[in-house]
């Protein structure tokens, strides 16, 4: 790998494109390196993991409104144009790819249980794969292509997040996954550098957008978010390609990104805007030529239905409700965890949404007091019950949530940003104080799924964890179907890509109001 710093310049230095890492980024897409045997197994993973999670949410109002939107759409199938295929509707009807982009993206954001990696910012680089296939779907690109772009765009995004924070600054993550996007399709249509260059910098442009979307009262957006960055992405990608250019330098200008959102703005309005130009704010690894793309190894899947940073407190949960006979003899509950688990989905947050019985589900999926209850309580997760008004309203599991409060601890902060994958982790010690004053003590560093943990994921688990959230949705021979095919990825010819996509059987898909499309 090598790191590329990152730091502002005036407009008049005049900074040259070879410098910048738009243009470094667009380089490691347009570089015609293989893909390694055990990246390609894994994007294999990945793309079961996210046709699993896609079908759960089918009829879920979101993915129902964006699937509407999307065949509000249709295209007209011409020479070396095929349009793009939506889960749950049948492979002949296409749509306009970045419209497939949003639809598909959509249904795989909505239960928020698709892949994750975690560093100085975080992410769902699973997101990449809505807009990429879509676009290897219009045309006409065989499963081998569909793989390199896949391997690009997660290596971006994941390069990105392991450098550049955004939620410090209250900016969403989409804003490093349109980039990655970007360049992931210029990577899949094997585009010159210089168009994928313009292209990363219209994506990040346009796809700058704030945490709001994820605190206070959460809305479906947290599943649109990703869903219109892909789609973005897929328009950014066209204009350039038609020759248009976009705002640069778009990472380290004047005007830019980092010198009036993220950490340029905040050394200015601390020490004047002069002041800005001198930091190295950002080292940013990427590939060297010809390196291989391997970060999609670094990234993790959900086996539960909930943020990520829950994911070992509730593994944690099941574990220690074997220690409790009684939940109206716990005092209070202090689960010690990392910055960003107290203050996004903890106490810290000082959100009284995530208290509230009568939470979304969305909100509920970011409150770790809620989660860690019900977890405690049941000894199992699930992407529906587990949510259900009914469960979170449940008195006596409203007085043991109510007992819950995090603490950030700065031990598990400097384990959730270690550099090295032995420390990494992203769970947390739990201290539970019962009414006689005895008190139960556990921890948990990584989840039971996590490549480090007590049961690491393999394709037997993606293959189960698609069984398990597509039973009684899909027909047995769809599901069969659809495994066999993706698990042949590399050997799917040009044009055939369709088969990648996943229908319901007739009368079961639900329809969505209507709108303007």
């Amino acid at each position: 790998m090598q790191l590329h710093p990152v730091k502002l310049h005036p407009s008049k230095a005049l900074l040259p494109r070879e410098e910048q890492l738009a243009w470094k980024i667009a380089g490691v897409a347009a570089d015609k390196v293989a893909v390694q045997k055990d990246v390609a197994e894994m994007i294999i993973n990945r793309i079961i993991d996210n046709a699993a999670v896609a079908i759960a949410a089918i009829n879920r109002k979101p993915v129902v409104s964006a699937r509407a939107m999307a065949l509000g759409h249709p295209h007209r199938v011409r020479e070396g144009r095929a349009g793009a295929t939506i889960f749950g509707v049948k492979a002949n009807t296409v749509v306009s790819p970045e419209w497939a982009a949003w639809a598909n993206g959509t249904a795989v954001r909505e239960l928020d249980m698709h892949d994750t990696f975690l560093a100085a910012d975080y992410s769902h680089p699973g997101d990449n794969i809505p807009p990429i296939l879509a676009v290897a779907q219009h045309l006409g690109r065989s499963g081998r292509e569909l793989i390199r772009g896949l391997a690009t765009g997660y290596e971006i995004q994941i390069d990105l997040v392991r450098a550049i924070c955004l939620h410090e600054h209250k900016v969403d993550h989409i804003a490093h996954l349109c980039p990655s996007a970007a360049a992931g399709i210029g990577t899949l249509l094997g585009l010159k550098q210089e168009v994928i260059f313009q292209a990363v910098q219209q994506a990040l442009h346009t796809s700058i957008s704030f945490r709001q979307s994820r605190k206070g009262e959460i809305s479906s957006w947290k599943a649109y978010a990703p869903a219109h960055a892909g789609k973005l992405a897929v328009e950014a990608v066209d204009r350039c390609m038609r020759g248009e250019g976009a705002p640069s330098p778009i990472y380290e200008g004047e005007d830019s990104v980092i010198g009036w959102v993220l950490s340029g703005r905040t050394v200015a309005d601390q020490k004047g805007r002069a002041a800005a130009y001198e930091p190295v704010y950002y080292e940013v690894p990427l590939p060297a030529p010809g390196e291989a793309k391997r970060a999609i190894l670094d990234s993790y899947t959900k086996e539960h239905s909930a943020e990520y940073q829950s994911q070992a407190l509730i593994d944690l949960a099941f574990r220690m409700r074997e220690r409790i006979t009684d939940w109206e003899a716990i005092e209070r509950i202090t689960i010690h965890t990392s910055h960003h688990t107290h203050y996004v989905i903890g106490t810290g947050a000082a959100d009284p949404q995530k208290m509230d019985p009568k939470a979304s589900r969305e909100t509920l999926d970011h409150s770790i007091m809620y989660i860690f209850a019900v977890a405690l309580q049941d000894g199992r997760w699930h992407h529906v019950d587990s949510y259900a008004p009914r469960r979170a309203a449940r008195a006596d599991t409203v007085r043991l949530w109510h007992k819950i409060e995090t603490r950030e601890d700065p031990e598990w902060t400097r384990r959730y940003h270690s550099r090295d994958p032995n420390e990494l982790s992203f769970g947390g010690r739990v201290e539970i104080v019962l009414k006689d004053g005895s008190r139960i003590e556990d921890e948990l560093a990584v989840a039971n799924a996590h490549p480090n943990g007590a049961r690491p994921f393999g394709r037997a688990d993606y293959v189960g964890k698609f069984r398990i959230l597509t039973e009684g949705i899909l027909s047995a021979r769809e599901a069969n179907r659809f495994l066999a095919d993706v698990q042949d990825l590399a050997r799917i010819p040009a044009g055939e890509l369709g088969v990648l996509n996943l229908a319901l059987p007739a009368g079961t898909l639900l329809e969505g109001k209507a709108g303007i499309f």
